[in-house]
């Protein structure tokens, strides 16, 4: 087998492979033998004539077409894997020579990864942050504690901060008076003081009481979680449903052994002081991670095609609308609400998308250089570990599948190789 490389462009390549008789007569025996299973030839039982037999007994189109597709896919997957090639896409084929069964060239073009260039990352140097819990982190866990176990008496009073308020609530845009979608509630129950709402809706709620109602608007923060909703000034009518004082019970050592196995209030703040650590210790743990992954991506240099860039883009797309379905909004609703066009709220994930395909194609190659492997074994046992949290026999199932079994075995590379990454940081 002949092979030359065409550089078309830095993540596109032709490549002219021509195939040796060896090759050609070994393909064309396979798809003759596989062929003979279902000719019939006369004297011989089906699958058992000669292959010389089978070969004039066949169509000649149907034995060159599958020797044709056989023949290129084996030239092709030995070429990728002699010039070492990441194809990103289906190849483009095209037959430039063929002689039945004793000459044949192929011109292959196909989109890969580039040339990457690693960054040094055995100097990236980093320690993930000192953490600690304060006093005041602990007693806001009691608090919240408290509040959960205390009991909610209704009052005919007006309602007081503290107070838990049940309420309808409804919100439109307060200039244009449209209904703005996932902006209303029906028996919302909702505690003043909280802060869980948004800034500026619960102190409206003081001096109210049942059957009561009210009109109030509140511009939304700029740094809302929802970006259409982002400094929005929307009108909300509410209605009073109930007002309930919630008497908070006494903390004392009885109170601590209702909510776990503790017999002092201490023991339950030494508690809390313990997972509050592993919380931020695991979160320090994440951040390190991900700020090594970022110095890698960007200080690596990785010819990326524009395909896996725009597939990327698909994906956080698709992602995003399903989140704004589960809202009730429809994705017009949404780009109207950013001012944007689609292509504008496309080109706007452009940059994000790279960072992702970049962080993903360098990484794979640390993984290479470092020569990190999945063992089957670990394998079984990860996919073993995930049948336990699902006892459906048919998501036990779908573990079992070969594309799932390869998902699982990437997410096993990626852990071992940031590992990798984090121990060399650590030194």
């Amino acid at each position: 087998m002949h092979t030359t490389t065409k550089q078309l462009t830095p993540t596109k390549v032709e490549l002219t492979v021509e195939a040796d008789q060896e090759l050609m007569t070994r393909v064309k025996d396979a798809v003759v033998a596989e062929l003979a299973k279902d000719v019939q030839v006369t004297g011989f039982r089906k699958g058992h004539a000669p292959a010389a037999m089978v070969e004039k007994a066949v169509d000649p189109n149907q034995l060159q077409s599958r020797f044709l597709d056989e023949a290129v896919s084996e030239l092709y997957a030995t070429t990728v894997v002699e010039q070492k090639l990441r194809p990103v896409s289906q190849p483009q084929v095209e037959i430039s020579k063929y002689v039945p069964f004793t000459q044949l060239e192929a011109k292959i073009v196909v989109e890969i990864i580039g040339e990457i260039k690693l960054a040094d990352y055995k100097k990236f140097k980093k320690q993930p942050k000192v953490v600690k819990v304060e006093d005041k982190e602990v007693e806001a866990v009691i608090d919240d504690l408290l509040k959960r176990e205390a009991p909610k008496v209704a009052v005919e009073r007006v309602a007081a901060d503290g107070d838990e308020v049940v309420i309808d609530f409804v919100g439109t845009d307060a200039k244009t008076g449209d209904a703005i979608p996932g902006a209303d509630g029906k028996d919302y129950p909702l505690t003043i003081g909280s802060n869980t709402f948004i800034p500026g809706f619960e102190p409206e709620l003081i001096g109210l009481k049942t059957g009561d109602e009210k009109t109030f608007a509140i511009t939304f923060p700029a740094d809302y979680g929802s970006k259409e909703l982002q400094n929005r000034k929307v009108q909300f009518a509410i209605t009073v449903k109930k007002v309930s004082e919630i008497q908070a019970p006494k903390l004392d050592d009885a109170f601590a052994a209702t909510v776990g196995p503790f017999k002092t209030v201490a023991e339950l703040r030494i508690d809390i002081r313990k997972q509050l650590q592993v919380e931020k210790e695991n979160q320090a743990q994440r951040e390190l991670e991900n700020d090594l992954l970022t110095d890698l991506a960007k200080k690596s240099k990785a010819e990326i095609p524009t395909a896996l860039v725009e597939e990327e883009i698909d994906r956080m797309e698709a992602e995003e609308k399903r989140n704004i379905v589960y809202r009730g909004q429809t994705w017009q609703e949404h780009l109207t609400a950013e001012g944007k066009t689609e292509e504008e709220h496309r080109e706007g994930q452009r940059e994000q998308a790279e960072l992702r395909v970049r962080t993903g194609v360098v990484l794979g190659e640390v993984a290479q250089v470092e020569g990190v492997t999945v063992e089957e074994d670990e394998l079984d046992t990860r996919i073993a570990e995930l049948k336990g949290q699902y006892p459906d026999a048919q998501m036990q199932g779908e573990l079992d599948k070969p594309e799932n079994r390869r998902d699982i075995a990437s997410r096993i590379l990626t852990e071992k190789t940031i590992t990798i990454l984090v121990a060399y940081a650590s030194k």
